[in-house]
């Protein structure tokens, strides 16, 4: 079914790279998420009024607010579509993170006013709920079509790499679990006249809870900046390596944008004996080849190292040596020294992990005494960074 609608509605479908594609997937999730949740929601009000329970009159009104979720995520669509402008030059994609947040809220909302009728249900029971077979129908019919809505979602989520869709999809599978826990309950009630309606609701509240919680968590992780994405690393590090004038690369930032709106910057190692001309050449092949093919807009600084000094060669392994001593994560780069009357100094940066409990300033002084043991005359004057 993804297939024929995709095919029937979306022109140039392979183009996820283009805007406009991408705007369209976003267009037909939530038209079909709008109308499937709408009728939802009204079969369900009329089951809810003809077996008189809470649970699945609950159940409509959170098909309700699903709509409306999805009016959300048509319109960030639109809104994350729009070009760069002086006040945003980086564009308007993390606007899906926005909308995702947003229907996080309204899920969270839904749970909480629930959880409230469920709780007068079961300390004020009114008269127990009569489950026909056209209210079970309408509920296994309901969890069928919300286990599809979520695989539809998640495909084209992650075909496009949205996250509000993505968000999206959650929603429907928890709803699935909600609507099969009110089935359950119904099944329970009808057979063996045990009324748990309102305590189902209870479970459901806490199943969109979860849900709600989970999206807030994703997004929030989004907007604040979360580590790159590994593929994207490695596909930088990978043209890098297809280039022998760059002999390593260091102190990569990635930032995400949203999707299909990266940008990275980092230091590339270089020969500093080699023609200044020739490796900016290199340098700019680089960053044209990482738009292309992994649309990153990079920036990436040229970092002259000395490659045929036999001394300062044995100086800087002889130093990393000593640094993976203290901790075998680490790692140094953008080495050099200089030579005084008095003493010499080794400059260099070391790369340690956020993981490593060890302080900035303990790390200095225990790497500096580590020096200091090469030779009581090497001072190290070091910079840290965290990655």
């Amino acid at each position: 079914m993804t297939l024929l609608l995709t095919k029937i509605f979306i022109k140039n479908a392979s183009d996820l790279k283009d805007p406009n594609v991408r705007r369209a997937y976003g267009t037909l999730s939530g038209t079909v998420g709008i109308v499937l949740n709408l009728l939802l929601s009204a079969i369900k009000l009329l089951a809810g009024v003809l077996s008189g329970s809470i649970a699945i009159t609950a159940d409509a009104l959170n098909n309700l607010s699903d709509a409306g979720s999805q009016v959300i995520t048509l319109l960030s669509f639109k809104m994350a579509s729009k070009p760069a402008d002086r006040d945003h030059p980086f564009g308007h994609a993390r606007m899906e993170y926005i909308a995702s947040m947003i229907v996080s809220f309204l899920i969270l909302t839904v749970g909480v006013e629930l959880l409230r009728e469920s709780v007068n249900g079961i300390l004020y029971p009114e008269a127990e709920a009569v489950f026909g077979n056209l209210t079970l129908i309408i509920l296994g019919v309901s969890v069928l079509a919300k286990v599809w809505l979520f695989f539809f979602n998640r495909s084209i989520g992650k075909k496009i790499g949205s996250s509000v869709m993505i968000a999206t999809a959650t929603d429907s599978i928890s709803d699935a679990g909600a609507t099969a826990a009110v089935l359950v309950s119904a099944l329970i009630s009808r057979q063996f006249g045990i009324r748990t309606d309102a305590y189902m609701g209870v479970l459901v509240s806490i199943l969109i809870f979860v849900a709600g919680i989970r999206i807030l968590n994703e997004t929030k992780n989004s907007l604040l900046g979360s580590a790159p994405d590994p593929e994207v690393v490695e596909g930088i590090e990978m043209i890098c390596g297809e280039y022998p004038e760059i002999l390593g690369i260091h102190d990569m930032v990635v930032h995400n944008y949203g999707p299909n709106n990266t940008v990275a910057s980092f230091h590339a190692e270089v020969d500093g004996n080699a023609n200044v001309f020739d490796t900016h050449d290199v340098i700019d092949t680089v960053e044209r080849r990482l738009w292309s093919d992994l649309k990153v807009r990079a920036t990436v600084h040229m970092d002259p190292i000395v490659t045929d000094d036999e001394r300062v060669t044995a100086l800087r392994e002889a130093t990393a040596l000593a640094v993976r001593r203290i901790d075998e994560r680490l790692t140094i780069h953008d080495f050099r020294f200089v030579e005084g009357p008095t003493h010499t100094n080794l400059i260099f940066d070391v790369c340690a992990p956020f993981e490593l409990s060890v302080k900035d300033d303990d790390l200095k002084r225990r790497i500096a005494s580590e020096i200091a043991m090469m030779n009581p005359n090497y001072f190290a004057v070091i910079t840290v960074d965290r990655q």
